[in-house]
C-alpha cells in the first residue's frame, strides 16, 4: 500500500508541498521526538563542516523551519535560506530575531535555484534532496551556484550496510516513527513518508557517487550510528 504523500514524477512537488503544509506547526518537536534530540548534534555537525567564516555567503536549500540557516547565520557570514513551502518559511522567520535580516528566507524552486553560477562559499542541505522530483538535479544546482573551492554539505537519512542493522532502523520509521506524525499531526502518513521516500534515494552512497561524478574533490561520509544518519561532504 503506497504513502498519499509519495507520489513519483509530476505530482512529487505537489505531494511534498501538501506535506510540510500539514507538518510545518509541529515539524520541530517531532524532530525532537522521532531523533531522541540527536538532528541537533548532526547539525552542529554539519555547521563544523562547513567551516563558514565571517564576510562569507551561504545557501541552505529546502531549508524548511530553518535550523542550519539559522545556525550558519550565527557564524557571521551572509546567509540565504531557501524552500518552496510558505508555512515552513512561516515558521522559519518568526524564529529568526525581529528586524534581523540575516539569515534571508526565500520561496524557491531547489531545482532551479535562482542565483547566479559561483555565488556562494558553502551550499548545505538537510532533510531536503530526498524529497526532490530529481535529487540529482537539486545537487546539480547546489554545485552550480557554489564558488570553485567551496563547500557542498548533505545531511539526510542513510541507509546502514549492514542488512540487519538496516532492518532494524527500517522497522523502526515503518512502525514507530508513523506515531508521531498520527499523535501530532492527526495522520500517521506524515511520518511513514519518511520510509517511502528513502527506499527510491540512493542516500549517502549514492549521493557521494554523485558528488564525484560532478567532479568534487575531497568527497566524503561521516557516518551517525552505523549508518541511520549521515552528511555527505565535497569541495567544488
Amino acid at each position: 500500500m503506497g504513502n498519499s504523500f509519495y507520489k513519483p514524477g509530476e505530482e512529487r512537488a505537489a505531494k511534498v508541498n501538501d506535506l510540510f503544509a500539514k507538518i510545518a506547526p509541529r515539524y520541530d518537536l517531532i524532530n525532537d521526538l522521532q531523533s531522541f534530540g540527536l538532528h541537533r548534534y548532526w547539525k552542529r555537525r554539519v555547521i563544523a563542516l562547513a567551516n563558514l567564516q565571517p564576510g562569507e555567503r551561504a545557501v541552505d536549500v529546502c531549508c524548511g523551519t530553518g535550523d542550519i540557516a539559522l545556525r550558519l547565520g550565527a557564524t557571521g557570514a551572509a546567509v540565504v535560506g531557501l524552500d518552496f513551502s510558505k508555512p515552513m518559511l512561516d515558521v522559519a522567520r518568526s524564529r529568526g530575531e525581529a528586524g534581523k535580516r540575516n539569515p534571508k528566507f526565500l520561496e524557491g524552486d531547489a531545482q532551479n535555484l535562482p542565483f547566479d553560477d559561483s555565488t556562494f562559499d558553502v551550499a548545505t542541505v538537510g532533510y531536503g534532496l530526498r524529497n526532490l522530483a530529481s535529487w540529482e538535479r537539486g545537487l546539480e544546482e547546489m554545485w552550480r551556484v557554489t564558488k570553485p573551492g567551496g563547500r557542498l554539505l548533505v545531511l539526510d537519512f542513510g541507509k546502514p550496510d549492514s542488512g540487519l542493522w538496516r532492518s532494524l532502523y527500517f522497522g523502526y520509521l515503518r512502525w514507530a516513527v508513523p506515531v508521531f506524525g498520527k499523535l501530532f499531526c492527526g495522520d500517521s502518513a506524515t511520518h511513514a513518508y519518511i520510509l517511502e521516500s528513502l527506499k527510491s534515494y540512493p542516500a549517502q552512497r549514492g549521493v557521494a557517487e554523485k558528488m564525484r561524478r560532478l567532479d568534487c574533490k575531497n568527497v566524503r561520509v561521516v557516518s551517525f550510528l552505523g549508518g541511520v544518519m549521515s552528511i555527505n561532504y565535497a569541495e567544488k
